[in-house]
């Protein structure tokens, strides 16, 4: 696995994604959010992307070392904790009880994990490695929207395959530039855990789904460009990390 990643860093982000869509497409199609099938392969990948990182000393790169600097400056991630409840804006009433309730919420924890890990931590950084930041940007929001699409596999109709893209993308937006102004994969993490949780235990409402979905993308069009125009020492410290790494 070292070896790919040195010889071809994208090829070995893009391996991870698939490995993680058609695994966890086929578990979720078969079993289910709430299965112990599901969350034990969710650890696997877990555990996986954790000691890849560590073996190779690889945490600063990926925005594991520490939280973003000058926190204060970072209330700025108020937009983003906001939306990422959105999925309880209409009340609750969670999708499983018991046990199966337990499980799902666990595995929705490590799903923020493992898709930030694979998305804006592997993809984003090897492609900004190659100093092509904006390209970088589009291409990791794409791809994690387009992710989505191994629902139609599980039974969803193509309009809510389509919507759910639409969202997902702009939520990768959101978190692609986050990460990258903030110098921090944390905060990403946290908020992509907050959304997959709360997705468990917000009421059916079809009206405040769609308000959701549409603040969602109009905060990430706002947001986006607010982001973009920022000017930051951590933004800086990525791309020298970046360019470093790639010399090496």
């Amino acid at each position: 696995m070292r070896k790919l990643y040195e010889e071809n860093e994208i090829l070995f982000a893009v391996i991870w994604i698939v490995l993680y869509c058609v695994v966890l497409g086929t578990i979720r199609g078969n079993f289910g959010d709430e299965s112990i099938f599901m969350l034990l392969a969710l650890i696997v990948f877990t555990v996986g992307i954790a000691a890849f990182v560590k073996r190779n000393h690889l945490e600063e790169k990926y925005g594991l070392a520490r939280w973003p600097k000058n926190t204060k400056k970072y209330l700025l991630f108020i937009p983003m904790w906001v939306l990422a409840a959105g999925n309880i804006w209409d009340g609750f009433s969670p999708s499983y009880q018991g046990f199966s309730l337990v499980t799902a919420a666990l595995s929705m924890l490590l799903v923020g994990f493992v898709e930030e890990m694979i998305f804006r931590g592997f993809l984003f950084r090897a492609m900004l490695s190659k100093d092509k930041t904006v390209v970088a940007i589009i291409v990791s929001a794409v791809t994690f929207g387009m992710g989505h699409i191994v629902n139609l596999f599980i039974g969803q109709t193509s309009f809510e395959t389509v919507m759910q893209i639409i969202f997902a993308i702009s939520w990768g937006f959101i978190l692609t530039m986050v990460c990258y102004r903030s110098g921090s994969i944390i905060p990403c993490i946290i908020a992509h855990a907050m959304i997959d949780v709360l997705s468990l235990f917000g009421a059916d409402n079809g009206l405040a789904d769609w308000i959701y979905i549409g603040a969602t993308i109009v905060i990430a069009i706002i947001y986006g460009t607010y982001l973009g125009r920022m000017k930051n020492e951590e933004a800086e410290d990525i791309g020298e990390q970046a360019r470093y790494e790639e010399k090496r």
